[in-house]
Order: C-alpha cells, then structure tokens, then sequence
C-alpha cells in the first residue's frame, strides 16, 4: 500500500467534515439562541429595562455557528480532485469538522441553558449577572 492513498471517494470525507462543522455548529447555535430568547421574553415581562443587557446569550450563541463556518470553509478551501486529495486527507478533515461541529452543538446547549436561566435570574437579582456572563464564557469556551 502507498504512503498517501488515493480513492476516487476520499473528497466525500472532507466534504461530509466541512458539512458537519457548519451543521452542527448551526444546531447548537440555533438552541442557545432559541432557549436564550425564551429566557429573554419571559424576564422582559417583569423587567423590561434589561432586555438589551440580557441579549449577550443570543450574541454568544451566534459567534458559535461562525466558529463552524470558519472551519468549513478551511476544509472547503484544502479540498482538491480525487487524484490529488488522499484518503488519509479526507478523514483528517472528516475528524475535524466532527469535532468542531459537535463541540458546538455541546456549546450552543451549554450557553442556550446558561442563558436561560441567567436572564431570569438577571432579573430577580441583578448582581447575578456578572455571574452569569463568567459562565457563559466558560460555555463559549467548551
């Protein structure tokens, strides 16, 4: 067998990586947004003043589906014809784009149930909301 093998379907992984970067990375970016905003319209009905100070969640959920176009587009740009892209390639870019995407779908619930509760405790007790932003940003980071 040769070092770099060649398949005609070694571009299929590279394409299903970038496709699961961007999808899933989109799916935890949807949650975190959606769940974030329930949390939003349930407390601006006491405290409407903080609304604008409690949208950070939804913008923190957002940056998540960005991380996940990055990286498609990363893989989508070292994607070359079966000839020249090896098989070893593909499941580089395979393995990637999983772990990006998944890693977002995880964030993207992290921050959406953070968020949620966050704004709803924002407030009932505003000085929770220094906590909740440090939270958030361990979420980001996972």
């Amino acid at each position: 067998m040769a070092d770099q093998e060649t398949v005609l379907y070694s571009p299929f992984f590279g394409v299903m990586g970038a496709a699961s970067a961007m999808v899933f990375s989109a799916l935890g970016a949807a949650y975190g947004t959606a769940k974030s905003g329930v949390g939003i319209a349930a407390m601006s009905v006491m405290r409407p003043e903080l609304i604008m100070k409690c949208i950070i969640p939804v913008v923190m959920a957002g940056i998540i589906a960005i991380y996940g176009l990055v990286v498609a587009v990363l893989i989508a740009g070292k994607l070359e014809v079966p000839s020249n892209y090896s098989l070893y390639e593909g499941f580089v870019h395979l393995g990637a784009g999983l772990s990006v995407g998944l890693s977002g779908l995880a964030a993207g619930f992290a921050i959406g149930i953070v968020g949620d509760a966050g704004v709803r405790g924002t407030a009932q007790q505003p000085r929770l909301f220094v906590g909740m932003i440090l939270i958030l940003i361990f979420a980001e980071i996972l």
